[in-house]
C-alpha cells in the first residue's frame, strides 16, 4: 500500500467533509489592494507616460484652491536658474494643470517650452508653445511664445515655419527685440541679407546690443559686401566679449574672497529668467545665448526708439 492510499483510507475513517465555499459572484468582482484613485482605464493610458499615476492622484487628492499656482511657477523658474530643466518641466506642467488664471497658465506653457528646448526636446517645446498660443494668441506672452516656437521649429528642421512665427512675433509686438533678432537670423540663413540687416538694426535699437548680436550683424554685413563696416562691428563685439569675460572672472574672485571687483565696468547685460515674459530662446550661428531684455511694450518709452 502506498502512502497516498493510506492517507485516503484515514480520511474516510474520520468522515470529515471539507467546505466547498460559496464560490465567486457572477460576474466576478476582482480583488485589488490599490486605492480607488488608481482605478485607471489602461486603454486610455500611454504606456510610456511615467507621470500618469502622479497626475491621477493629483486630480483626486489635491483641490485647485489648495495650490498656489504662482508660487509653484516660481519654483519652476528657480529650477531653471540652476539648470534643473527636467524638474522645471514638471513644475510648469503642474502650474498649467492647477492655474485658474489663463495668464498664469499661458506663462507656464511658455516656460515649459523653454525648459524642453534647453533639454533639446524640441518636439515637446513646440507642443508647449502651441498650447500657450491656443490660450491667447494676442496676449502679453504671445510674442514670446511665437519667437520661442520659431526657435524650436528651426532646431526641429521646420525652417519655413520658423520664419513665419518669427514674423508673427514682431507683428504682435513691434518693440520686441528678441523677435527682431530671430527674424534677422532666419532671413540671413535664407540669403535675404538686406532684410536681415534691417531686422537686426531694429533689435539693436531696442536694447539688444551685446557681443553675439554684433557678431551676427558683422556676418550679415559681410554677406552684403560691406567689409570695412563688418570689421569695425566685429572688433566692437570682441571688445565687448572680453569685457564680459573679465567681469565674470572678477565676480568669481569676489565670491571666492580673492579680491574686489572694480567699478564702472561696461559689459553686455545678461538675460535673466523673468516673470511675466518667459525666457526667449536666442538662435545664433554659435548656439543659444543671453541677450539684453528690452522689456515689454508697456515698459518702454515710445520716444526712446524708432524702427525703420
Amino acid at each position: 500500500m502506498t502512502d497516498r492510499e493510506g492517507d485516503s483510507d484515514r480520511d474516510r475513517d474520520r468522515g470529515h467533509h471539507f467546505s466547498e465555499g460559496e464560490g465567486f459572484d457572477d460576474p466576478y468582482a476582482e480583488f485589488d489592494l490599490d486605492p480607488p484613485e488608481l482605478d485607471v482605464d489602461p486603454a486610455k493610458v500611454d504606456p510610456v507616460d511615467s507621470r500618469v499615476v502622479t497626475d491621477t492622484l493629483d486630480e483626486h487628492s489635491i483641490a485647485n484652491e489648495d495650490v498656489d499656482a504662482e508660487e509653484l511657477l516660481d519654483v519652476g523658474l528657480n529650477y531653471m536658474q540652476i539648470n534643473r530643466y527636467e524638474q522645471a518641466t514638471d513644475a510648469f506642467e503642474r502650474v498649467a494643470q492647477f492655474a485658474d488664471d489663463e495668464r498664469v497658465e499661458q506663462e507656464a506653457w511658455v516656460n515649459k517650452g523653454v525648459a524642453h528646448a534647453e533639454l533639446e526636446e524640441y518636439d515637446e517645446a513646440i507642443g508647449a508653445h502651441r498650447e500657450a498660443l491656443s490660450i491667447d494668441d494676442d496676449s502679453e506672452h504671445a510674442a514670446t511664445a511665437e519667437t520661442n516656437l520659431a526657435y524650436a521649429l528651426w532646431e526641429f528642421g521646420e525652417t519655413a515655419q520658423a520664419l513665419e512665427h518669427a514674423e508673427r512675433a514682431v507683428e504682435i509686438d513691434e518693440r520686441f527685440g528678441q523677435g527682431w533678432y530671430n527674424r534677422a537670423f532666419f532671413l540671413s540663413e535664407r540669403g535675404l541679407a538686406e532684410e536681415a540687416l534691417h531686422c537686426i538694426d531694429n533689435a539693436i535699437r531696442l536694447g539688444m546690443r551685446n557681443s553675439r548680436v554684433l557678431e551676427e550683424k558683422a556676418e550679415i554685413l559681410e554677406e552684403l559686401g560691406e567689409y570695412d563696416e563688418a570689421e569695425e562691428i566685429a572688433e566692437e563685439a570682441n571688445e565687448m566679449r572680453e569685457r564680459a569675460e573679465q567681469r565674470v572672472m572678477e565676480e568669481r574672485r569676489e565670491m571666492q574672497g580673492e579680491g574686489r571687483a572694480g567699478d564702472g565696468r561696461d559689459v553686455s547685460p545678461q538675460r535673466q529668467q523673468a516673470r511675466g515674459q518667459g525666457r526667449e530662446q536666442g538662435q545664433g550661428r554659435q548656439g543659444g545665448f543671453d541677450v539684453t531684455d528690452p522689456g515689454r511694450a508697456s515698459d518702454r518709452d515710445g520716444d526712446d526708439w524708432r524702427l525703420e
